[in-house]
This record gives structure tokens, sequence and C-alpha cells, in this order.
């Protein structure tokens, strides 16, 4: 089996920044974003000092353009135009600092490790402890790693948290997924896609956004806030994405519902990409992407990205910079993962093979799950209420999840994944729990108490790979 890791050749690249996978197709360099018209481009528009001119759309209309979206809180907006001089002409506009075509950063969607499918309707029997009876939680160690099931027990799941999940399409009929969903303010910013439909049989968004916060309701996997809303927020499609959509995406998941916005209290972004940061036209795009960041740290919400998995020394990248994990105010998360844990291993706190790293940008760590394992030994695990699951032991050390599935009328579909894109989800479902405890609260607040209960590991203070500890969700609503 091979297993071929990221590497420097992400430059200017937007990778789902997590699923490991056992033969992943080389990513692509970006291009300009253009629309299903060939001739049709998009542009970023840059005002100066965080503010749009007055009566933008006019003068785009009078360059030869049209406004697509004006985001007036952090002085971005986005326009399309069939008229190669557009881009001169608009940045002549007064109040704009530039204009720059939008930049498509292709990845193919990574294949991941394995399907299996709920196949019932749960268990009606009385648990123990909180999802004690979900149907795979034996085959669920990321959990433990962060000592959440004792969160659980003392009554502590995320009620009232709101994380905006940005990525992919999210399967919203997905019996893991749908009870804790906020259909209403779930949104797409792809052109033409829902928020709930992607290609593929996987759906790293649907992963993702049950490693948050699928229910404790005696069927599939469990996340780590499991009362916690999910928002589903699709920037990126079939493994691709776009500055716009990105920053669109978390303009909309940090504004208040009252102003139109998805009013989130925590964003989750399990995306990344090695950026190549020199250049105008790069650093404008760059320093968009950070308005959009910093606006949602203003306005209360805490942002959290995956740290990508190049196996890259941050500290010592040169002029390559990690987004949107590298980004003004965003948390950055590692991974962590077992090695040989359906054979009996406890260590599961073990820095993951693939993980980014660099005490200037990991904030903390995460359970990600690893494939390290040599050899295909073959491992069995039960399912509740009867029955086991077997598979391959390395693929154990992996990370279980909601997906897509593959037969059309799928809703009870589980998959492993491995990659800092399922440490950043439970990051994320950490700081929900805290929400849910203390109530919304400032990011800088949010982040402190994070630290303060983390476990610290690695050396002691800041650590290359486990950053300022990995986390601990009962330690986090002690």
């Amino acid at each position: 089996m091979r297993i071929r890791h990221a590497s420097r050749a992400l430059v200017a690249t937007l990778l789902v920044a997590a699923c490991v996978q056992t033969d992943a197709t080389a990513p692509m360099v970006g291009a300009p974003l253009t629309s299903s018209s060939s001739a049709t481009s998009t542009y970023v528009i840059l005002g100066g000092g965080n503010s749009l001119p007055a009566n933008l759309a006019a003068s785009v209309t009078a360059a030869g353009g049209s406004l697509t979206n004006a985001m007036g809180g952090i002085g971005v907006a986005i326009a399309t135009s069939s008229d190669p001089a557009f881009a001169s002409r608009a940045a002549s506009i007064k109040g704009v600092q530039s204009v720059d075509a939008d930049v498509v950063l292709n990845f193919e969607q990574p294949t991941t490790y394995g399907e299996v499918d709920e196949g019932s309707a749960g268990a009606s029997v009385a648990a123990a402890g909180v999802g004690d009876v979900e149907t795979f939680r034996a085959l669920q160690w990321a959990p433990d790693a962060i000592s959440a099931p004792a969160a659980w027990n003392a009554g502590y799941q995320g009620a009232g948290a709101r994380v905006a999940i940005l990525d992919g399409g999210i399967r919203s009929t997905h019996i893991d997924i749908a009870p804790n969903l906020d259909v209403a303010r779930s949104a797409s910013f792809v052109p033409g896609e829902a928020y709930n439909f992607d290609l593929g049989t996987f759906w790293h968004g649907t992963h993702v956004a049950g490693i948050v916060a699928a229910p404790a309701n005696n069927v599939g996997t469990v996340g780590i806030a499991p009362q916690a809303t999910l928002i589903g927020v699709k920037v990126l499609h079939n493994g691709s994405g776009a500055f716009s959509w990105v920053m669109q995406g978390i303009y909309y998941a940090a504004t208040p519902i009252a102003q139109g916005g998805a009013g989130a209290n925590i964003i989750n972004m399990s995306l990344g990409a090695g950026i190549d940061g020199r250049g105008s036209a790069i650093a404008h795009l760059l320093n968009a992407l950070s308005r959009a960041t910093s606006y949602a740290r203003q306005n209360g919400v805490t942002v959290i990205a995956s740290a990508g998995n190049s196996a890259a020394d941050l500290d010592h990248t040169g002029n390559l910079v990690f987004v949107p994990a590298q980004s003004v105010g965003v948390i950055a998360v590692s991974a962590t993962g077992p090695m040989g844990w359906a054979l009996g291993s406890t260590d599961l706190d073990r820095p993951a093979s693939y993980t980014n790293y660099g005490q200037s940008a990991i904030t903390f760590a995460g359970p990600g799950g690893d494939f390290a394992l040599p050899g295909n030994q073959v491992c069995t695990k039960p399912r509740f209420p009867s029955g086991s699951v077997v598979q391959f032991c390395w693929v154990m050390d992996m990370v279980m999840a909601p997906c897509r599935g593959s037969l059309p009328t799928s809703n009870g579909s589980y998959c492993w994944a491995a990659g800092t894109s399922m440490a950043s989800p439970a990051v994320a479902g950490v700081a929900a729990l805290i929400v849910g405890k203390y109530g919304p609260m400032e990011p800088a607040q949010l982040e402190a108490k994070l630290r303060q209960s983390a476990d610290d590991l690695g050396k002691p203070g800041n650590d290359d790979f486990y950053g300022r500890g990995r986390v601990n969700a009962w330690r986090a609503v002690q």
C-alpha cells in the first residue's frame, strides 16, 4: 500500500488539509478563477483602510464588471467581468487599494480508507454513560485521548454553542449530522452548488462535522461536543476552493444572525494551503483573507484551522506561508495519533507522522490519527449491541466519523481518515464544550481557557509539535 505525503509542491495550492490518502493525486497549481463561462473571471477588490468606496457597484459597472458581494466590514468586494481590461480600470476607482484575479486552488478529492454502515435504528437500551452505546463507540479512541467522556458525563456537551464548518458539502440527512444541523443558516459560497452537495463518497465536510458534534443518539459515533449546533458553510467543492469562497464563508459565519449572518461562536476550517507569499497579487489575497479572520475575531468568533500534513517545520519554511492556519488570529492545530491502538498501544499523544509543526505556528494539538503502523495485520473491534468490525489494524489508528457513503440513499455511513483536518474539529469541539458551559466569550478568553486546561506535552511550555498543549475536554470544563 503506497502512502504519499504532502510536500513543498503545495505552493499556491489549497488542499483539504486532512485525509491521508492511499494513492494521492498530485495537487495542481492555482489558476485564475473563471465562471462556467470561460470568458468571465472573478476578481477580489481590496479597499483602503478596511472600507469600501461609496457607490462601488456603479463604479464597478462603469469599469466593465459586475459586483457580486461587498463585505463592507473588512473592505473586500468580489466582482466578475469578461473584459480583460477590467482589473486595471477598477484599480483606478477612488478608495480601491488593489484589484486582483481570484485564484482557484485545486486538489483532487482525497481517498480515505474504508466504509461501514450503521445498518439499524440504534439500540434501545440505557447507557451507563453518555455515548456508551453508539454503534461504533468501541472504534473511537479520539474522544478518550482528550478525556471527553468525563466532560459529557458531568453534564457538559456543548449545548448552546454554534460551530460553523467551513468545508465541502455536508450530508444534511445523515443520522449523525441532521439532529444538530442548523439548516436555515447553512449556506454555500461555491457558485452553483448547494451547501449539502459534493462529489465522491467521502465528503470531507461531513466527516469533520461529525467529529465536532455527532449527537449521542445510540447510533454511529459521538462527537466531542454532541449537543453543539452545526452550521454547514460550503467553501470547497470536490476538495477545491478559491480565496473568494473562503473569505466570504468566514465573513458570513462570523456575522451575527440579526445582521444576516450565521451567528457562529466558533469557525472550524479543516483546509489549508502552502502559499509562496512573494508577489503583490498573492500578498493582496493573503491580506484579504487575514481581514476576514480578523473580522471574525473582532466579532467574538474563535477561528480554528488545521496546520497541514506536509511534515513541515513551519519555523523554517522561508517564503512559504500556510493559510488559513497562519492567518491573523487563527488557532492552528497539529495532529497526534497512535500506532497500534487496536493492538493495545496506549500512547494516544504521539505526534502524527505527517503533521506540520513549529513553535511559531502551532497553537494546540488534537487527535488526528495516523497510518504509520507497518504491515497489514487484521484487528477486530466490537460494534454495539452485537457483531464486530474487522479491519486492518493500521486503519483503526485513524479517526472514524460520518461520511457520505457509496450508496445514493445512504444516511448512516462512516469512514476512517487521518490528518490535521481531523485534529482541528476535535479542538473546535472542546471549544464548544467551553462555550456550552460559560456562554459566548471573546476569542482571547476562549483560547486562554484552552491553554490553561491543555496537557503540557513535549518540552515544558510552547512545544514544536504540541504548541501550548494537547487539548483536554474534561479539564476545560472544570
